[in-house]
């Protein structure tokens, strides 16, 4: 690998990814791009200033020359607007397609080769759009969906039981919205079920408030969650530059998998140096089944506003 990463969109999202890249040390370089280029070199210098107190190697430059981000081998995408007042949700979903689609076409261009994490909203159609966008095999393109979602459900499981976030393991799968799937059957603590330490009423609460988890963020600081999202990104670039191979729920591609084809899902991926390695598959409940199978609907009906239903 050559040790390149660019990050396209110089928000809060982006800012906190490309701030943990160069704390991480997972790269030697990354690439800020942004479609106000003075928000891209404001942002990136506002990193490099605080280069002499964090002791940190300034690697961090604004791309706006698109030569600046040839060779990356990973590409992250945090573009995209927000809903503002009038808009619908198609609409937003229209807006963010064409900004989505443009920055993986222009990715594509310098960077054919890098793997792919999205992290636009609605982010399932999001990722079908760029690997459109950028002609992208399915194994190098994914979502940034399951693993925020997961430690959502992680940190309200530990807390409602007082025990170190490290005991909880949590599982969470379809779209990254209100119709997410938290699959308590496999979600443990320390390896014990988790439904055999919490009450149902009081588990579904749980499962409620993470299907709300980033409602929830908004309603309470009136701007989308940054922190959380900017480690669950973290997490998928150190499994693929490091080749860790490790399982990690992400949005990938179905081709026939859990019954659905055409969509980009949340489910246990093998992250590693070739990208999306195996798709992993569990055994659902028929009701489980039913509820990913609505999700997937979902998409697909956003996919079809789009003229991109396949």
């Amino acid at each position: 690998m050559n040790g390149k990463i660019t990050v396209f969109g110089a928000g809060n999202v982006g800012g906190a990814v490309t701030r943990r890249l160069i704390e991480r040390k997972l790269c030697k370089k990354v690439v800020l791009v942004d479609r106000s280029p003075g928000k891209a070199q404001g942002v990136a210098l506002d990193i490099l200033e605080a280069s002499p107190v964090d002791l940190l190697e300034p690697v961090c430059l604004s791309g706006e020359n698109l030569e600046e981000t040839r060779d990356s081998d990973v590409v992250i995408v945090t573009a995209g607007a927000r809903r503002t007042e009038g808009m619908t949700r198609d609409d937003l979903l229209r807006v963010n397609a064409q900004i989505v689609g443009e920055c993986v076409a222009k990715a594509a261009r310098y960077s054919p080769y890098a793997f792919h994490i999205i992290v636009s909203n609605p982010l399932n159609a999001m990722c079908h759009v760029a690997m459109r966008a950028g002609q992208i095999p399915p194994s190098r393109i994914t979502g940034m969906a399951g693993i925020l979602d997961a430690c959502r459900f992680q940190y309200f499981i530990a807390k409602e039981l007082n025990v170190s976030v490290e005991n909880v393991q949590a599982m969470v799968l379809g779209e990254h919205g209100e119709d997410m799937l938290p699959v308590p059957r496999y979600s443990t603590v320390a390896g014990v079920p988790v439904a055999e330490m919490i009450p149902p009423e009081r588990l579904a609460d749980l499962v409620a408030r993470t299907r709300d988890g980033g409602a929830e963020i908004i309603r309470l600081m009136q701007t989308s969650a940054f922190y959380a999202p900017a480690s669950a990104v973290i997490q998928m670039v150190s499994a693929v530059v490091m080749d860790k191979r490790k399982i990690l729920p992400c949005a990938a591609y179905l081709q026939g998998e859990y019954g659905v084809t055409g969509a980009f899902m949340g489910v246990p991926v093998k992250l590693g140096a070739n990208g999306v390695e195996q798709i992993v598959e569990i055994e659902l409940s028929d009701q489980e089944r039913q509820a990913l199978g609505a999700s997937a609907d979902k998409i697909k009906q956003q996919l079809a506003v789009l003229g991109q239903a396949c």
